[in-house]
């Protein structure tokens, strides 16, 4: 990320490695029942269809979480939750905390980094975090579109029961559901979000409209999290209702688009836009600001640990 002064220690591919995983985990605390809701909405049309049509069950984002609230408890905002963490270590440590590594790899070590280098250094890191923790987002997907049954049982009982279950049921490959539409979407959300991210900032930085501090990363995530749900939406939707179907419900990613787009119209690409920009826009917020933080400090107790006096 841009901001590092010549005087600074600049902070280690560990680091930021860490860190971004770390920071990834915290906004994912803070904003799961956003991304919760999220799901059920997206998959709205589609669970209606299966059982026959009938009233819209889930209303806007709030209505989502309170009828959730009613007819399963809190803690279904939180389904799936362990494997949304798992997620996060793995594949937010790869995504964000290669970026500024394969920058310099595509640069061959130079600082200046034009757009088409920083687009394809995002595509990179996006590709290579899904291709690695694509399992835990699968999980993450079932868990939370889950709704509890009449009898009181559940689709899944635990996460590992989730991971045994999808790989006895569908096989091995059954994890890796909705690779091909995960790697699109991410390249998209990673160029959009980190992309943006580091030119906000370099912009403002450039102009002095604010130090390199907390409202300067404050003003570049909101501004990274509105870009992305826009670019990103229609395909986000596509994966989420992928990676929920059943076996043999589409053939394909591209399949499941024109299904959507043949029941429900090209709106349905954009189901749930509310509950994704809420939860984009937050999550990026707090992941961000907790990155930089989280990076400033490891890097002065590093400093402080090589030269404490």
């Amino acid at each position: 990320m841009v901001g590092v002064k010549p005087k600074d220690m600049v902070p280690s591919a560990a680091v930021k490695f860490f860190g971004a995983g770390t920071a990834a985990c915290i906004a994912d605390l803070v904003t799961f029942p956003l991304d919760t809701a999220k799901v059920r909405l997206q998959i709205q049309g589609e669970s209606q269809k299966a059982a026959g049509g009938g009233a819209v069950k889930y209303r806007g984002v709030f209505g989502t979480i309170t009828t959730m609230v009613r007819t399963e408890g809190p803690r279904s905002l939180y389904n799936g939750l362990v494997a949304g963490l798992q997620r996060q270590m793995s594949f937010a440590s790869v995504r964000i905390g290669l970026y500024d590594s394969m920058k310099q790899f595509y640069t061959r070590g130079t600082e200046s980094a034009g757009i088409v280098t920083r687009l394809m250094a995002g595509c990179t890191t996006g590709a290579m975090a899904v291709a690695f923790a694509q399992p835990t987002d699968v999980v993450k997907v079932r868990f939370q579109a889950q709704v509890r049954l009449a009898d009181g049982g559940r689709r899944y009982n635990s996460t590992l029961d989730a991971y045994k279950t999808i790989a006895r049921d569908e096989g091995v490959r059954g994890l890796w559901k909705g690779t091909a539409p995960n790697i699109t979407r991410n390249a998209i959300v990673n160029c959009a979000e980190l992309v943006t991210y580091d030119m906000i900032k370099e912009l403002i930085l450039k102009y002095d409209l604010m130090t390199d501090n907390l409202p300067c990363h404050f003003t570049a995530a909101f501004g990274a999290g509105f870009c992305t749900t826009v670019v990103a939406s229609p395909v986000d939707v596509v994966k989420t209702r992928f990676m929920n179907s059943g076996t043999g419900q589409y053939s394909s990613a591209v399949g499941c688009a024109l299904t959507m787009l043949k029941n429900e119209g090209p709106t349905a690409f954009y189901k749930g836009f509310m509950p994704s920009f809420l939860r984009l826009g937050s999550w990026n917020i707090v992941m961000f600001v907790t990155y930089e933080q989280i990076k400033r400090g490891m890097t002065r107790a590093q400093q402080y640990w090589e030269s404490p006096f």
